[in-house]
């Protein structure tokens, strides 16, 4: 059965691989039109991703939405009090990672809508 942190994980990930989607033989461009509208919620996304990712957290799928959210997320994390300062300092080392982050995002989530983790 499919959950919401899947479905967060295929999201997030596209957004995150939005720069290799092309490369994909077939649907490759259609995925980066979708990729580049769900971009300009970005920072929504991310807001959900990590949220998502701690309420129904799972070991792969959760790990996996937080971190994405982190990156996806960044432009705000500075506001939070506190911790805002070094949770910009690891989601800028995280983006570094981006487009591997979003690819095994969008794989972990597949399979996670598929039952086979």
């Amino acid at each position: 059965m499919a959950t919401i942190v899947e479905i967060m994980n295929i999201i997030a990930g596209l957004v995150l691989a939005m720069g290799i989607l092309p490369s994909i033989p077939g649907i490759g461009n259609s995925l980066e039109k979708v990729a580049k509208w769900l971009g300009r919620f970005q920072t929504i996304i991310g807001i959900v991703a990590i949220v998502v990712g701690i309420l129904f957290f799972s070991w792969l799928q959760g790990t996996v939405a937080i971190i994405a959210g982190l990156i996806l997320a960044m432009g705000i994390l500075g506001s939070i009090p506190a911790l805002g300062k070094y949770l910009v300092q690891l989601a800028k080392w995280l983006g570094g990672f981006q487009t591997i982050i979003g690819i095994i995002a969008i794989i972990i989530g597949v399979l996670g809508l598929v039952g086979l983790i």
